[in-house]
């Protein structure tokens, strides 16, 4: 500021998070915090105690009670400081995790960029996540599905108990969306001949999107609800009453994410024509997201491809050898085949589909993004050119039954 303004009242808030900022610890006194911390003293139980802090009231207080003359350099030292945290890089995880985690049953796959936990039952799983987690990379849990009920989730099962209800159902080949009684998508789940046909004959690729979703889901499916919530990976993450799922214990008056849960189901590609299109496009969740496989029906009928065919399909994807292992095991069952992308390629991607739709005579509109809008996917020879061009890999996982996927908020994906 001028000299003339040159006191106390110039003060940048810059100058004062700095200064605090290393100093800022529950009820301290150097801090230069006026009042003690906001705690709450009670609980819905009604014992009394502290619990969180809460941390934007103990920031305003130290940023309105610490008055630090401008001229004042912060004492401090980032350099120092940043120098004395431990490495916590991609490599520091995998070469220690052998040695730290010896009892968890683990392994890294898609060129060490996803974290494959084997044992769900494992109740450390959850500090080998953490350390993943930080580096904002996915995870995947498998046999999930052998801590739950099977029957409740079959097609017919949901079929008989919900077919009067009415929903949105998809087709994704051309986006029509129509609202139509539910038994009709459940009959043509595993019964290709009961399926819609579209103009050209063809069979539609239906999706039963977000249905039942949030409390719908809790009010419509209890008995499927709690069947969800006990089988939940790294419950101190993912469950509601997760210690450290922090999105459920937001303040009231924060706008909070949609939590879920939600249903989503959909026929599979393997009994279209065009195998390059997807059930999901490509787009970006807001909040973290965990998605279990609970069912994978096997489809019957005219043209459809056999089980040794759909492996063969899938094992023309650039596959990591683990997963390629696991197509060969006959205990395991294939369901989504996804590609996932790291939020930071998110604007390389965007450029990318912007030239692609110039390329195909598409009107390209300021306002309009391929990815917020969910409408592309981004077909084998299209990731192939976004490596080439752009340097942007695919990360291809395949889900098979009871595997749980679970994707940091801001990564792209498409299944």
């Amino acid at each position: 500021p001028p000299a003339s303004q040159n006191n106390e009242q110039g003060s940048t808030l810059r100058d004062l998070l700095t200064t605090t900022a290393g100093k800022l610890r529950l009820g301290s006194t150097d801090a230069g915090i006026a009042f003690a911390p906001v705690y709450s003293t009670g609980t819905a139980s009604g014992k009394s105690g502290r619990t969180m802090p809460n941390i934007l009231d103990d920031i305003i207080a130290s940023v309105v009670e610490n008055k630090i003359p401008p001229n004042r350099a912060p004492k401090m030292n980032v350099k120092s400081e940043i120098k004395d945290e431990p490495k916590d890089d991609k490599k520091c995880i995998q070469d220690d995790c052998s040695k730290r985690y010896s009892d968890i049953q683990y392994s890294w796959i898609c060129d060490k960029h996803v974290l494959w936990l084997r044992d769900h039952k494992n109740s450390n799983n959850w500090k080998l996540f953490k350390e993943c987690w930080k580096q904002g990379r996915p995870v995947l849990v498998s046999g999930m599905h052998k801590k739950m009920n099977f029957s409740l989730w079959k097609a017919e099962s949901i079929s008989l108990d919900f077919g009067n209800q009415q929903a949105d159902i998809l087709n994704c080949k051309d986006s029509i969306i129509s609202n139509t009684n539910v038994k009709e998508f459940w009959d043509g789940f595993e019964d290709v001949s009961k399926r819609q046909k579209v103009k050209n004959g063809e069979t539609a690729l239906l999706k039963l999107k977000d249905w039942p979703s949030g409390e719908d889901f809790k009010a419509m499916m209890p008995a499927r609800y709690e069947d969800l919530l006990k089988s939940l990976p790294l419950p101190e993450y993912c469950s509601p009453e997760g210690k450290l799922n922090l999105a459920s214990h937001l303040p009231g008056f924060f706008v909070r994410p949609d939590l879920g849960p939600r249903l989503c189901s959909a026929y599979g590609v393997a009994a279209t024509k065009d195998h390059d299109i997807g059930t999901t496009n490509l787009h970006i969740e807001v909040s973290d997201v965990v998605n279990i496989l609970v069912y994978v029906g096997i489809a019957k009928g005219n043209g459809v491809l056999s089980k040794s065919g759909v492996l063969k399909k899938l094992e023309e994807e650039d596959l990591d050898d683990l997963l390629r292992k696991r197509l060969k095991d006959s205990s395991e069952l294939p369901g989504a085949l996804w590609h996932i992308y790291a939020g930071k390629d998110a604007d390389k991607i965007r450029e990318f589909l912007q030239k692609i739709a110039k390329e195909q005579g598409l009107e390209v509109l300021p306002e309009h993004d391929p990815i917020r809008d969910q409408s592309w996917y981004v077909n084998r020879k299209l990731r192939q050119r976004l490596f080439e061009e752009y340097g942007v890999k695919t990360c291809t996982v395949i889900q098979f039954l009871g595997d749980a996927i679970i994707l940091p908020a801001g990564a792209l994906h498409q299944v």
